[in-house]
């Protein structure tokens, strides 16, 4: 049921419609190197296929949750055989490039910035936060946009005819706002109510079966659910459940920088002043993660965790934090001491003593 043509392409006419500029990079296969930007679901990895399809040069795969630097040579050593050989170049697609550590993009710089290999990376991360910018500097981004629900109903239908199973359309219309704007959960959803169908007709009641047991609710409630109970862990020092949650968010397919960023957040926030090195050892394990990538890199996150969690608690720095800017925010502001003046103290003119931070308050919890 994956699209086989642009034309099958549903809810990106703005880019792959008939005068999209992406269409026309495809079809006239002068496409130069691309970043495909995108929640999950809306026809990335299906316009690299098409892409695969339709070109004449070469087209190499990699997803960056299982290649490595080596692969990455091997691929790139591919193309220039292909390059010398077939006097043909190459695309090479990368499926969640932003996975990829700086150190595994960095290893296709060369060979995008020579013109040896066509990168066409696919990611549901801001490229301006999650590629290097020398790679996206010599790559067009386009970004995809979550399906509608007129375009998933389209697909729906698509597939009715296809699969010759009939179905009410009530319940088409309730799998097209479930999903919300994810296609590729819709055909999944689409493929189990053809199992369950009753007399052969898909109903309301296959619906949303089908919907309870296959649309994964990872990334969604899930995303937010797991990872307040790794953060609600590790602030217990229930060592063993935080690594429980980081394992269930590993084996998930969450972001590993965005566990890293939590822990970097959580060792200022709840233990801050108790273990200042706790804030070094998450800042260590964020960096090896981008250095050094998975799968290697759970041990350092692994790491970090234990750490934290066997660390003693405060929550001197966040509390200060918080007294100061309520402060401000009801205007106790004053103003700034004249640069010419060097007085006792640097306290805005016109307030009284301020005490945001309390000694004592770093007392382990």
């Amino acid at each position: 049921m994956r699209p086989r043509t642009l034309d099958d392409v549903v809810g990106q006419d703005h880019l792959v419609g008939p005068s999209g500029p992406l269409r026309r990079l495809i079809e006239s296969d002068r496409m130069s190197s691309i970043i495909v930007w995108g929640p999950p679901g809306t026809g990335k990895t299906t316009l690299a296929e098409l892409v695969a399809s339709t070109t004449q040069r070469g087209f190499e795969r990699l997803s960056a949750v299982t290649a490595g630097v080596k692969d990455i040579r091997e691929v790139i050593e591919t193309a220039r055989r292909r390059l010398t050989i077939d006097d043909r170049g190459t695309v090479v697609f990368v499926d969640e490039i932003h996975r990829f550590s700086t150190v595994q993009q960095d290893a296709l710089l060369h060979a995008v910035e020579s013109g040896l290999i066509t990168l066409v990376g696919a990611t549901t991360e801001n490229p301006a936060f999650s590629v290097n910018p020398a790679l996206r500097s010599r790559s067009s981004v386009f970004a995809l946009k979550p399906v509608d629900g007129d375009a998933i109903l389209e697909l729906l239908h698509r597939a009715v005819e296809l699969e010759g199973v009939p179905a009410d359309e009530d319940a088409l219309e309730l799998i097209a706002r479930r999903v919300t704007g994810d296609a590729r959960q819709a055909l999944t959803a689409f493929e189990v109510c053809c199992a369950l169908a009753v007399n052969g007709r898909i109903d309301i009641s296959a619906a949303t079966t089908a919907l309870d047991t296959s649309v994964s609710r990872m990334g969604r409630d899930d995303h937010y659910d797991v990872i307040s109970a790794f953060i609600k862990s590790m602030r217990a020092s229930d060592t063993h459940v935080a690594l429980h949650w980081l394992a269930r968010m590993l084996e998930a397919g969450e972001d590993p920088r965005f566990i890293a960023r939590r822990m970097m957040i959580f060792a200022s926030e709840d233990i801050g002043l108790a273990d200042s090195n706790a804030l070094l050892i998450a800042t260590a394990a964020a960096e090896v993660l981008d250095r050094v990538g998975l799968p290697e890199a759970q041990l350092n996150l692994a790491h970090a965790v234990i750490y934290l969690s066997k660390s003693p608690k405060s929550r001197a720095v966040t509390d200060a934090l918080f007294r100061a800017l309520s402060d401000v925010r009801e205007g106790h502001t004053g103003q700034a001491p004249p640069t010419t003046v060097q007085p006792p103290s640097y306290l805005p003119l016109g307030l009284g003593q301020l005490r945001y931070y309390r000694e004592g308050d770093e007392d382990v919890v």
